[in-house]
């Protein structure tokens, strides 16, 4: 499979561009999967439903099914995060896994900048962040596009990644 991160500081449009280009690259016929990085503590289950239950209780994994979707949570209980080559391969094969976050990793990304935040960019210290996308003009030797430019970002994606 193909990867490919967006990454930047928080409140920089990540997350906004990562719906934007899941919807534009599925609508020209390709396969997408998206793996998202959290650093905090997060709950995909509800206090008092039955997989709440069952991984409260001490389940190692709890997979829930129905018709429509199914889901498997995996609890940690004090082990390492799992590194993000494990997780890809947890995934069923698509043409392109598009990652947020993972700034750290060697995955070929783009940053995503906003003016307002009067943030540093990572892009020239980073040599695996092949572009910045912003809303404002920005110095980096990266390729640069605007941040709303959603097919340009789109294109330079899949070319990169030989799809």
């Amino acid at each position: 499979m193909k990867v490919f991160g967006l990454v930047g500081f928080k409140n920089t449009g990540k997350t906004g561009l990562m719906e934007r280009l899941v919807s534009e690259i599925t609508s020209r016929g390709f396969t997408v999967s998206t793996i998202k990085h959290a650093h905090h503590s997060f709950d995909v289950d509800h206090p008092g439903k039955d997989s709440y239950r069952h991984r409260t209780a001490g389940a190692s994994q709890v997979l829930l099914s129905s018709g429509a979707r199914w889901a498997l949570m995996s609890e940690l209980r004090g082990a390492n995060e799992p590194a993000l080559d494990t997780l890809l391969a947890q995934l069923n094969p698509v043409d392109l896994v598009l990652i947020e976050g993972y700034k750290t990793n060697a995955h070929p990304k783009l940053e995503t900048y906003r003016g307002v935040t009067n943030g540093t960019l990572l892009a020239p210290r980073d040599p695996t962040i092949l572009a910045v996308a912003s809303d404002c003009p920005v110095t980096a030797p990266q390729q640069k596009f605007d941040l709303d430019d959603t097919n340009a970002i789109a294109d330079f994606i899949l070319s990169e990644v030989g799809l």
